[in-house]
């Protein structure tokens, strides 16, 4: 599956394993990602693309603003 910014990810290895994050950036060698909370969009998590899974949700830029709207937007996908 493509990743792509706004994506929805799960990481699947490191001290935030199982964690819901959205892509908030793509470069050559990394994504970085962010969940408002323990990453803010302010410091994004710098992960190799080998360490997330990508499901199939995409949100939209409005909603990756700010943080709380970035927590509220990723609270409903924390059971999938």
């Amino acid at each position: 599956m493509e990743i792509k910014i706004g994506s929805v990810v799960r990481s699947k290895t490191g001290r935030d394993s199982n964690g819901m994050f959205a892509v908030v950036g793509i470069d050559e060698k990394y994504v970085y990602i962010c969940d408002g909370k323990e990453r803010p969009v302010e410091r994004p998590k710098r992960k190799n693309p080998k360490h997330i899974s990508a499901t199939k949700i995409i949100i939209d830029a409005e909603e990756m603003q700010t943080n709380r709207k970035l927590k509220k937007a990723l609270k409903n996908y924390q059971s999938i």
